[in-house]
C-alpha cells in the first residue's frame, strides 16, 4: 500500500489520509480533524480494519511519520519510505491525489466536509473502471481478491481435516 495526505488550505483544519493498494488499486479515505501522530496512527489502524490484507506501506517523509516503528507495530506492516522528492515512486497515491482534487479542489478546508461526502468520493474512486485492472474496477478486485483468499483457506482446511497424522 502506499499512504500520503491531502492537507486543508491555509485557513481550514484537518487532512485526509489517502491509502492505495498497489496491487487492487483499491483507495481508503480517512478524515482526520486533529493533526497530529497519534491521529494519524487512529486513521491507519481504522484502514487496516477495512483492509487487513495491508503487509507493506510506503510513506514519504513527512513529519507526521516521524514515528514510523510504532505504526509499523501497531499495523503489523513494514513501513518503506520513498526518497525526498521523489513523487513517482509512490505513483499509484499521486495519481489517487490527482482524482480526489477533482472533488476537493487545493485549499479547501477540510474540516468542512462531512464523513458521507468523504464515503461518496471514495466509492467513486473505488468504482471507476481502470485499464490497468483490465478494465475491472478496483471494488471488483477487492471482492474477487477476498473471495479467493476464502477459497484458498477453507482448500487448507479441507486438506488438514482428511490428514490422518
Amino acid at each position: 500500500m502506499e499512504g500520503d495526505f491531502i492537507v486543508s488550505g491555509r485557513d481550514g483544519k484537518g487532512m485526509l489520509l489517502v491509502a492505495v493498494c498497489r496491487k487492487l488499486r483499491v483507495v481508503f479515505l480517512e478524515l482526520v480533524l486533529d493533526v497530529s501522530i497519534d491521529e494519524v496512527h487512529k486513521g491507519f489502524v481504522r484502514i487496516k480494519k477495512r483492509f487487513p490484507e495491508m503487509k507493506t506501506l510506503t510513506l514519504d517523509n513527512d513529519i507526521l511519520f516521524k514515528m514510523h516503528k510504532t505504526l509499523e507495530k501497531l499495523l503489523n506492516v513494514k513501513i518503506y519510505f520513498c526518497h525526498p522528492y521523489h513523487s513517482w515512486e509512490k505513483g499509484s497515491i499521486e495519481n489517487s491525489n490527482m482524482e480526489i482534487r477533482k472533488f476537493i479542489p487545493k485549499g479547501s478546508d477540510l474540516s468542512r466536509c462531512d464523513k458521507e461526502f468523504i464515503l461518496a468520493v471514495e466509492d467513486h474512486l473505488n468504482e471507476r473502471y481502470m485499464e490497468c485492472l483490465k478494465y475491472a474496477t478496483p471494488k471488483e478486485k477487492l471482492i474477487q481478491h477476498r473471495k479467493n483468499k476464502k477459497t484458498a483457506q477453507e482448500a487448507v482446511k479441507v486438506k488438514k481435516s482428511k490428514c490422518s497424522i
